[in-house]
């Protein structure tokens, strides 16, 4: 079980995901980078008390990363369990983080476990498994990612119930850098001021906005040894751009504010 992760709610999010639990249902995330989706996921998961196997997608990940494969030993050859045979078995969570970077074969052994059937078949043992009663699917991504070649099929998509997931609004986003960071209320302020005005560059000079995540890492540097300006160059202006001259931009509104 993983240890308690504080989570701050900003709508009727854990209400619709304990919902969609109790009636077996699975769930897809979507919103941007670092706006809290994989904390809610560990939130719900210690709320439900049910194990989480997370895995991060990727252009290589294969229907057998996820389902297992057979491992050559001292005494032979035998099975393990991939993380989402884990879960179906066991009945714990298994969220797929960004899933739009798995390959479109490996997403399609998902569809029977998305509907009423709830079952995993593992070609390899020759196994039809039924799920748990508590296993859940959950999947994620950011739709500020998707294009032509990277995107959810519409037959994925429509087996989840959906929660779409933005920054949260400036009082709670303070609360949540202050609690994460124990920096100080002045300070917290004059971050998710600058935060707020550095997402207004998105689909302009930026690709993403700065994140929660980024305004915390910020926050976390300014309270050791780091001055506001650098910590915020490291933490907000570098991981947001390589553009020369947008990092100038950036850096001369960092120093408005600090």
């Amino acid at each position: 079980m993983l240890q308690l992760s504080s989570y701050k709610p900003q709508g009727q999010e854990v209400e619709i995901f304990k919902s969609a639990a109790d009636n077996h249902l699975p769930v897809l995330i979507k919103g941007p980078t670092g706006c809290g989706k994989t904390r809610f996921v560990e939130h719900m998961a210690n709320q439900l008390g049910r194990s989480l196997y997370t895995v991060a997608c990727h252009d290589d990940l294969t229907a057998t990363d996820l389902i297992g494969r057979h491992l050559i030993a001292g005494d032979g050859t035998h099975w393990q369990d991939g993380p989402l045979t884990r879960a179906v078995r066991e009945g714990g969570i298994c969220y797929l983080d960004e899933i739009v970077e798995a390959r479109k074969d490996t997403t399609v052994v998902l569809h029977p476990l998305t509907d009423h059937r709830r079952l995993l078949p593992v070609d390899r043992t020759g196994e039809l498994i039924e799920a748990h009663p508590e296993f859940m699917l959950v999947i994620s991504y950011n739709p500020g990612y998707q294009n032509l070649l990277k995107g959810l099929k519409p037959s994925t998509r429509q087996r989840f119930v959906a929660l779409e997931f933005d920054y949260p609004c400036a009082s709670l986003e303070e609360e949540i850098v202050c609690t994460e960071s124990g920096i100080d209320r002045p300070r917290a302020q004059q971050l998710i001021a600058l935060g707020a005005d550095l997402r207004r560059l998105k689909d302009h000079d930026l690709e993403e906005g700065a994140s929660t995540r980024l305004l915390i890492y910020a926050a976390k540097l300014m309270q050791s040894s780091l001055s506001a300006r650098e910590a915020c160059l490291v933490s907000l202006a570098q991981p947001l751009s390589d553009d020369r001259e947008t990092l100038k931009a950036m850096d001369r509104l960092i120093q408005s504010y600090f």
